[in-house]
């Protein structure tokens, strides 16, 4: 984790005169950055606000009547009349009670998006409380809201209580510590509590009064933009196209219709005319804030920090093709090219026999390597000049695109390895060919399968699989308006006068081509060992009907595969969002509980504790969701104490406890967008990311349908005690006999499951 930098925040000391208040101005900036930036988003968002989308009268028509009292003849002897004088004041009045309406409305809503317990009631038995609240909540809900809509009206993320964080935390570390070992850290965040605790809670306190959300800002600098190592695999995922179907076989004609869908939807974005996402099967909106930089974005590199740099528009695309790289307008004359212009542009640059200029190859490399390197280099060669001309043709492009000369997918005589060897190839390629700084990447691929590669820092996973989800459907689909020509070709016509693809002009010297960055990333490459597969003995179906949560079964499996695996547990990372609050990311759910390792071990006894670890799971899902999680808020703790220049022994070791699992579920959000009935060759694979510690597994799963559940699992090579195709055996292993477990009734007694109970590590 990257460290803060600034010298010693502000100080209360007690002397015998009385209270020393000793202030930093350097530490008193940070925090007072913090709420700059979040009021900056709050001005940016002003006419959202004034067209508050529960306001009954519109406020095109409010203006309209204002402009004719104003200019009616009364109003022009106001100083005179009496007459002009009360419609004045009348004019005044409705202003203000126009605007108390909406405030009043808008505190309304954002008292009742703070409720949260609906999430800890079980199904089927809501309370009248709840319903009340269902109730309220429906009538203050907009019935056409835009994207940004509900922002002012979301909770800000609240500051769970220091003593609750401790407690949670030392409940999550039990299973993984020995009684010594657990009696040691319990010492030490009992001290931490008493003393330092209290006094970085405080300033914590003091920057949630100020900014929008305390986490999020510096969770964005410190967790992703002040990392100086390669982002490529460490930092970068990945998005999986259709599991059977490739539309069409036409390079050109699949990234000409993708390219046109992703267009699309930066229109609805940028009008927002997309709907405001919500918690699936409510009216309970998310926080749409990550959508604001989706495109037009990149992360430029610095010494000590990178920048994230964001453009209001962009009217063309960077390509890569075979070592060249071009600029295709998208645009012409105002009008958005047609997916047949585009197919046309597209086949242009394939058809382009030009070989690449001297260091112009490999450049994307720069991207995948150390950060350091990469400004330094930047620094020197690409600052001015042709260089940077070229270089901010890649930066502002609306995103970036690989034309890819490999074929890819579940093909040929190996499938499962060829999907292994996809995966790879998407979460790096051949470490040149992407360019991991773009929010993200789109590769096509020669036999038209699809991928995109996303850069994290300015997003998580569900805002680009949203994204994703609308791409992939309309560009395959051959029913919708971006379909397919029965030879494979996009629909529509040509304008064979538009200008070529402009092809971008380096003057490289031969000491920036002969890169480090692609020996340090090669390395990195070379070393991960992917595996994806589809699990197909059951789906989300068959669990639901054990009244168990699907997410809660594969998490609970997963313990019970890596302790097979391993032969013990470990840290175990599962992201869960946050977005019920504004500007909220995402918090930890520690899936590696007392229950969840007591029914591992008691497996062949139980299966009471198999709800009782589902539950349990469940329960810490929604408290991380709620803003009740442990990880954030310690963070955020640890930030504080290096501004005040402080050590705390806790959070040190606290912070540097590794996750060997890191797991995360890709979640369908656009149901009706995927009809597996009418469609159900369909199927999504979902994404995946790379392991997070070097001796560990990372696991990404997306629950397809009712009957599928697709797996991604990455470790690395140069680790002898993972191995991630041994471990995926492991994850079907443990789900079959979960199931087997909970389906069969006559499998436990009441009496075994009385006698089993947590232990701790040394009773293993």
């Amino acid at each position: 984790m990257a460290e803060a930098h600034q010298a010693v925040a502000f100080q209360f000391t007690i002397t015998p005169e009385g209270i020393d208040l000793q202030l930093s101005h350097q530490a008193l900036n940070q925090i007072f950055l913090s709420g700059v930036r979040s009021w900056k988003k709050r001005v940016s968002r002003m006419r959202v606000r004034m067209m508050g989308y529960f306001v009954c009268v519109s406020l095109s028509l409010f203006f309209f009547k204002m402009l004719v009292i104003v200019l009616s003849p009364c109003s022009l002897h106001v100083s005179l009349s009496t007459q002009g004088q009360t419609m004045l004041s009348a004019l005044v009045f409705s202003t203000l009670l126009w605007l108390s309406l909406i405030l009043a409305l808008r505190f309304c809503l954002k008292l009742l998006l703070s409720y949260h317990q609906w999430m800890f009631e079980q199904h089927g038995r809501v309370s009248n409380t709840t319903k009340v609240w269902v109730t309220l909540l429906r009538l203050l809900s907009s019935r056409k809201p835009l994207l940004y809509s509900y922002q002012t009206s979301l909770p800000h993320l609240p500051v769970p209580p220091i003593k609750d964080t401790v407690s949670r935390y030392l409940t999550s570390a039990r299973p993984l510590l020995t009684d010594p070992e657990f009696e040691r850290m319990t010492k030490l965040a009992g001290q931490f509590e008493a003393n330092l605790g209290n006094r970085l809670q405080r300033y914590l306190r003091l920057k949630a009064l100020w900014a929008t959300n305390y986490v999020s800002d510096w969770w964005e600098e410190y967790i992703y933009l002040r990392g100086r190592g390669p982002i490529m695999v460490n930092s970068n995922y990945y998005g999986m196209d259709f599991l059977y179907v490739t539309p069409t076989p036409v390079q050109a004609a699949r990234a000409g219709n993708t390219i046109t869908a992703l267009l699309l939807y930066r229109r609805k974005v940028n009008r927002e005319e997309l709907k405001p996402v919500r918690v699936p099967g409510t009216v309970i909106p998310l926080c749409a804030a990550q959508c604001e930089r989706m495109f037009n974005t990149t992360r430029t590199p610095g010494v000590e920090t990178d920048v994230l740099q964001h453009w209001q528009d962009s009217e063309f695309v960077a390509v890569y093709h075979r070592g060249r790289f071009f600029r295709l307008w998208v645009y012409l004359a105002g009008r958005l090219l047609s997916p047949r212009e585009l197919e046309h542009q597209i086949q242009r640059i394939l058809d382009d026999p030009s070989p690449p200029q001297p260091g112009e190859e490999k450049l994307g490399a720069l991207t995948a390597g150390e950060r350091v390197p990469w400004f330094q280099m930047r620094e020197r060669h690409f600052s001015s000049g042709i260089n940077k001309r070229s270089l901010d043709c890649i930066e502002r492009a609306a995103f970036f695109v690989t034309l890819d000369d490999e074929e890819q997918g579940m093909r040929g005589e190996d499938p499962a390895g060829n999907l292994d060897r996809y995966a790879k190839s998407l979460l790096h390629g051949k470490c040149y060919d992407r360019w991991f700084d773009k929010s993200f990447s789109i590769v096509i691929y020669k036999n038209g399968k699809s991928g995109l590669n996303a850069e994290h820092s300015w997003a998580d996973a569900p805002t680009v699989a949203h994204l994703w989800e609308v791409c992939v459907i309309k560009s395959t689909m051959r029913m919708i308006a971006l379909g397919y020509t029965e030879d494979g070709h996009c629909k529509g016509d040509v304008d064979r006068s538009l200008p070529p693809p402009q092809r971008l002009a380096w003057d490289i010297p031969s000491e920036a081509q002969a890169s480090s960055s692609l020996v340090v990333a090669q390395a990195l490459a070379d070393d991960v060992d992917c595996h994806v597969f589809p699990f197909r003995d059951f789906g989300k179906g068959r669990i639901k009907k054990l009244r168990v949560s699907p997410d809660a079964f594969i998490q609970i499996g997963l313990q019970l595969a890596y302790f097979r695996d391993r032969g013990g547990f470990c840290l175990t990372y599962e992201a869960s969002m946050t977005r019920l609050f504004r500007e909220g990311r995402t918090e930890t759910v520690r899936s590696c509980s007392n229950e969840s390792s007591a029914f591992v071990r008691a497996v062949d006894q139980c299966r009471h504790l198999f709800r009782l670890a589902s539950e349990r799971h469940q329960n810490l899902y929604r408290m991380a969701m709620t803003g009740a999680g442990i990880d954030r808020h310690l963070f955020c703790l640890y930030v504080v104490s290096k501004y005040l220049g402080v050590d705390s022994p806790f959070l040190k070791e606290v912070l540097s406890e590794p996750w060997r699992l890191s797991t995360s579920q890709t979640p369908v959000q656009q149901m009706e967008l995927f009809d597996l009935k009418n469609h159900p060759d369909f199927i999504s694979l979902g994404g995946g990311f790379g392991p997070v510690a070097d001796d560990g597994y990372g696991v990404s799963y997306i629950i397809v349908g009712e009957d599928m559940i697709n797996f991604h699992v990455s470790s690395k090579h140069s680790c002898s005690e993972t191995d991630s195709h041994r471990f995926g055996v492991q994850i079907s292993k443990a789900l079959q006999d979960i199931m087997n477990l909970l389906a069969d009734p006559k499998s436990q007694t009441t009496s075994k499951c009385q006698q089993a109970q947590p232990q701790s590590k040394k009773q293993l």
